[in-house]
């Protein structure tokens, strides 16, 4: 892939919203932006639902946190990462799908928003995908601004990313993909999101303030595709430090109107029985 500008890890991460609430009530795990029809999406575990079903509940939502609208998954995955892709002024999304015994997806669905639904596994409107055939368990990201799909695949034992062009993959043509790579190693903190912009894969790794003893522990490493080697990073994330709870759930990108291209860190806050969503981005190229 051609050499893109990346973000600069270390410089200060702004507010896009606080103490949103979603659909259901539990905590968020992803989002991502339809960056042409300008709305949010949020995934989190159906309410009442084991967290190894891969029940999922996905919030539309406005930029500034408002609910649009929402549907419901059955059996699809964790929502550790998904991606939008506009279809005119529709929204399609990619996800898991088929989740395993573990509550991860085995393959690839797209589908259309359909606000007030409920989408089983098998349904007739998803189209399913298996980017590596050999893998067991495939999650995904969209790339808005250079139209590409980034894959995390688990293959023997390991994790790894493949790239590939949007329009290409939703055709089902998952040939000589423009990246592949094993994860680099990021250490001992849980694994919360990916995303990326041009040539660099953005990672984030943290808990929740239960677990750390309210100490600061997210981090955000870079990382370029075309040698799978860590440019920046891991570096702490304090963005949202203030929050309850606060735990790394999730990384986009975005593309405002004027044409900055932001790099977006999601983290749940609030109660048990009452999360919040809060986004944050950082927008420095380099």
């Amino acid at each position: 892939m051609p050499t893109s500008k990346r973000f600069d890890l270390s410089r200060p991460s702004y507010d896009l919203f606080r103490g949103k609430t979603l659909r259901d009530d539990t905590v968020q795990q992803s989002f991502a932006f339809d960056t042409v029809n300008r709305t949010l999406f949020v995934a989190q575990r159906r309410n009442g639902t084991a967290e190894t079903a891969g029940d999922l509940c996905i919030t539309q939502l406005d930029l500034s946190g408002n609910q649009l609208g929402h549907m419901y998954l059955t059996g699809f995955g964790h929502g550790v990462s998904f991606g939008a892709q506009a279809v005119g002024t529709s929204t399609y999304l990619w996800t898991e799908v088929e989740a395993n015994g573990n509550g991860y997806g085995r393959r690839l669905a797209r589908f259309k928003f359909t606000n007030g639904t409920t989408l089983s596994n098998t349904a007739a409107a998803l189209t399913k995908l298996t980017p590596v055939a050999a893998a067991t368990e495939h999650t995904c990201s969209i790339d808005p601004v250079n139209n590409r799909l980034i894959v995390r695949y688990h293959l023997s034992g390991a994790k790894h990313f493949a790239v590939y062009d949007l329009q290409a993959a939703a055709a089902g043509n998952f040939a000589g993909p423009l990246a592949n790579f094993a994860q680099p190693d990021l250490g001992t903190r849980r694994f919360q999101g990916y995303a990326a912009y041009g040539s660099y894969l953005y990672l984030l790794t943290g808990h929740s303030y239960p677990e750390t003893g309210d100490v600061v522990d997210s981090e955000v490493t870079s990382v370029h595709m075309n040698t799978g080697t860590i440019t920046q990073g891991p570096l702490i994330t304090k963005a949202g430090s203030t929050l309850t709870f606060r735990e790394p759930e999730g990384l986009a990108v975005y593309r405002t109107v004027d044409g900055e291209v932001r790099l977006f860190l999601g983290f749940t806050s609030g109660e048990a029985g009452d999360r919040r969503s809060n986004l944050f981005y950082k927008n420095v190229l380099v």
